[in-house]
């Protein structure tokens, strides 16, 4: 029954660590899209800064949907592999956007495929981000489900 437990926390613990990823990824991407405009923060705005609090969390519904399949994946990879150190999580976050760049490009009725290379770099650099917070929400314990108990 503790094991069953433990499954159940562990899941909890990824499904959490999705969560944060999703929202850091959005938060670096709404921060790209404002700084290509032009925006500083010297000019910051009470409106532009209260648009952030609906962007960020909006723009990562997107992005997890998005990313969820590649991303299952690599976490059932990770946690397999008991995979726990940062740079891991850093390239397959980058890979989970080449998958999900990849996707749309060959999409056929896709209407916003991605083709400038800065936008580009940029949902591969957002996968970065999103890889790194997923390993500092719950990457960091990967794998500790197969141990057994003292």
């Amino acid at each position: 029954m503790s094991r069953l437990i433990g499954y159940l926390v562990r899941f909890a613990v990824i499904l959490f660590g999705y969560a944060v990823a999703a929202l850091a990824a959005s938060a670096f991407l709404n921060i790209l899209f404002l700084a290509s405009l032009g925006y500083m923060p010297e000019q910051a705005h009470p409106t532009a800064t209260a648009s952030l609090y609906f962007s960020i969390p909006f723009v990562a519904l997107f992005v997890a949907y998005f990313a969820f399949m590649p991303a299952a994946i690599v976490i059932l990879l990770a946690e397999i592999l008991g995979r726990r150190d940062w740079l891991f999580y850093a390239l397959a976050g980058a890979v989970v956007a080449a998958v999900f760049l990849g996707l749309v490009d060959n999409a056929r009725d896709s209407a916003f495929a991605v083709r400038e290379t800065s936008a580009i770099l940029a949902v591969i650099g957002g996968g970065m981000v999103g890889g790194i917070f997923y390993w500092l929400s719950a990457g960091r314990w990967a794998g500790s489900w197969w141990q057994d108990g003292p």
